[in-house]
C-alpha cells in the first residue's frame, strides 16, 4: 500500500481525505456552482457519494492512477476543496484536477495548492508534463492555470456533454522546465 504525501504551503495543508471529511465534501461539492464547473460532480450531490469517492483514493494511488488530496486551511483545519493528479506515467505526464468550495473562492487557494501539488508531481514521479482542462464558460480556472505558468494549448469544441449540453474545453499544459523557470520549484 502506497503512502499519501502531506504537503504544506504558507496557508494550506494538502493531506489525504479522512472519513470525517465526508460531510464537508458533500456540503461543498453539493453546491450547484461546483457541479456546473466540473464534469463528474452531479447536482444534487447524493448521500453516500463522498464516502464512495473517498473510498477509491487508496486503490487509485496504489495503481498509480491518481493522487487525490484534501485542501485544508492551515490556520483553521477547514476543508476548502480537493486537488488531484490523474497520472499517465507511461507518458511521464499527469492531468491536474481540482475544485474549491464556494466559501473559499477568491483567496488564491487553487493556485497555491496546485503549485505545491505540481511541484510534488514533477519531483516524485519525474513528470515531464502536467496538463489541465476547464470548461470555456469557467474562465476563473483558466486564470489559475495561467498563474501556474501553464500555456493555453487550444480549445476542444463541444468536447463533452454535461446535463444535456455540449461544452467547449480549454486545454492548458506546462513542461517541467517551464514550471522550474517560472520559479515554482524549491532550491
Amino acid at each position: 500500500m502506497k503512502s499519501f504525501p502531506t504537503l504544506t504551503t504558507e496557508r494550506l495543508i494538502l493531506r489525504p481525505f479522512v472519513p470525517a471529511d465526508a460531510a464537508d465534501v458533500q456540503r461543498l461539492a453539493g453546491d450547484r456552482e461546483i457541479a456546473a464547473g466540473t464534469l463528474t460532480i452531479p447536482h444534487p450531490y447524493p448521500d453516500g457519494a463522498a464516502e464512495e469517492w473517498m473510498g477509491k483514493h487508496q486503490a487509485w494511488l496504489d495503481e498509480e492512477r491518481e493522487l487525490v488530496l484534501a485542501i485544508t486551511v492551515r490556520e483553521t483545519g477547514e476543508l476548502a476543496g480537493t486537488m488531484g493528479l490523474m497520472l499517465k506515467l507511461a507518458h511521464d505526464k499527469a492531468e491536474l484536477g481540482y475544485w474549491i468550495g464556494v466559501p473559499f473562492w477568491g483567496r488564491g487557494y487553487a493556485t497555491e495548492a496546485a503549485a505545491e501539488l505540481m511541484r510534488y508531481g514533477f519531483e516524485h514521479w519525474s513528470l515531464h508534463r502536467i496538463e489541465a482542462l476547464h470548461f470555456s464558460r469557467n474562465p476563473a480556472s483558466g486564470k489559475v492555470m495561467q498563474k501556474l505558468g501553464m500555456r493555453h494549448e487550444g480549445k476542444l469544441r463541444e468536447d463533452v456533454k454535461k446535463d444535456g449540453e455540449y461544452l467547449d474545453i480549454e486545454v492548458y499544459g506546462v513542461l517541467r522546465r517551464e514550471f522550474a523557470m517560472a520559479g515554482f520549484t524549491r532550491n
